[in-house]
């Protein structure tokens, strides 16, 4: 096994964001309120969606990333992620579950841990405008999530 270091993301980003020649450095996200809500009902009657940074089509052929979904019972063989910025040496996208836990979430809802999973899952294009995220690509995530009827939103980074 070979020694790595960790993706030291913050400090990549930062340099990211000012060689594209913004004059004040990257704010990371903060808020004062926290968006998130304790369940309205127990996991084991919530129906549960599951959200991915990857993508299902090659976002390094294609512009601009945007939210997308595709159907639970469907899955592609594989998810796009060249493009993020993760540790490839340490990991790999063979494994689709990893990041994609469909099949596991089926299992938890046949042995009653959750109500049930969502029919689609849903693909989250990361990206380093916060106004873009929160004004465009959140409120599109939580429309679907919403049309899915989901209590609940597993959300896998890569």
């Amino acid at each position: 096994m070979h020694e790595t270091q960790p993706v030291h993301y913050m400090e990549r980003t930062r340099l990211y964001y000012e060689a594209q020649g913004f004059e004040r450095a990257y704010q990371w996200a903060h808020f004062e309120d926290v968006p998130f809500t304790p369940l309205e009902k127990s996991l084991s009657d919530s129906r549960v969606a599951v959200i991915t940074t990857g993508s299902r089509y090659d976002r390094l052929l294609t512009d601009p990333r945007f939210v997308d979904s595709g159907e639970i019972d469907e899955l592609p063989s594989h998810l796009f992620a060249k493009d993020l910025a993760w540790d490839k040496q340490a990991t790999h996208l063979n494994d689709l579950g990893s990041y994609l836990p469909a099949q596991v979430l089926k299992e938890f809802a046949n042995l009653g841990t959750i109500g049930s999973v969502a029919p689609r899952f849903h693909c989250l294009p990361t990206e380093y405008s916060q106004r873009r995220t929160r004004e465009t690509d959140a409120p599109e995530i939580l429309r679907r999530c919403r049309e899915d009827q989901a209590d609940v939103a597993l959300l896998v980074p890569l």
